[in-house]
């Protein structure tokens, strides 16, 4: 099974205390978690970079097989049990973690994502980017995200921060990762099997994953959807105070 780059921080891990494992979001790598994790001193946490991004290799497959190299990893680091949050494409990975290894999971926390594939147009806007990075364009193709993965009026050095991020995003990574959240299924019914502690946050101003997306996942996991008012759908990035309070709860939950 295929490992992953990751990272540890906070105090060691207890046998009876898991980490809480972060996902991050398409196009960035762990560093998008470095403020959340500041907020959450107490909390042993670990975060991996996805196939092709920040220092990890490349995977062939989809979002399965992301899934199974995260439980690889973790094995590979000690980790038998965790609470894993994904912020959405970590997101995705997470579902798949839910419904591919059920038993590694001590809680979930589902951010500015969503359970349901694709309209048929997002899914060819998503495979004609994996086209374009491959091509002249290269990382420039998802430049013009940063509209959408912020909220209306975010502070001038997140903004700059991520456009940074984004133009250090590889073209292949951005090819690989597109076509595997283009061909992921539906999995809220995983979500319904999952008796452990969860959370369902999303920005308020995102306009990506909508509100009815996070009330479908929450009405599924038994919980309450939280929004973080003033952020898009990099909540982490734009409100990582407000994003730690809700992580370090569902952490504390699920011990």
């Amino acid at each position: 099974m295929s490992t992953l780059a990751w990272y540890r921080y906070g105090p060691e891990v207890d046998d009876g205390v898991p980490p809480l494992v972060l996902l991050h979001a398409f196009p960035l790598d762990a560093r998008m978690w470095a403020l959340t994790i500041s907020a959450m001193p107490g909390v042993p946490v670990l975060t991996i970079d996805a196939p092709g991004f920040g220092a990890s290799p490349p995977l062939e497959g989809g979002l399965e097989e992301y899934a199974d190299a995260v439980a690889g990893t973790l094995a590979a680091a000690g980790v038998t049990r965790a609470v894993v949050a994904g912020l959405s494409m970590g997101g995705y990975t997470l579902l798949a973690l839910v419904e591919r290894h059920p038993g590694l999971l001590a809680g979930v926390g589902l951010l500015d994502t969503k359970a349901t594939v694709d309209p048929p147009q997002g899914r060819a806007n998503r495979l004609q980017m994996a086209e374009a990075a491959l091509g002249e364009q290269g990382a420039q193709v998802v430049a013009p995200m940063i509209d959408t993965l912020l909220g209306q009026t975010p502070p001038e050095e997140v903004r700059t921060e991520v456009s940074r991020w984004l133009t250090q995003a590889p073209p292949s990574a951005i090819a690989w990762a597109q076509r595997a959240m283009a061909a992921r299924p539906d999995r809220l019914a995983a979500l319904r099997q999952l008796d452990v502690p969860g959370l369902v946050l999303r920005g308020a101003q995102d306009a990506t994953a909508g509100l009815a997306d996070h009330q479908a996942m929450a009405t599924a996991l038994g919980t309450d959807v939280v929004e973080v008012d003033g952020a898009g759908h990099l909540s982490a990035v734009e409100s990582p105070h407000q994003v730690a309070t809700a992580l370090a709860d569902l952490h504390a939950r699920a011990r």
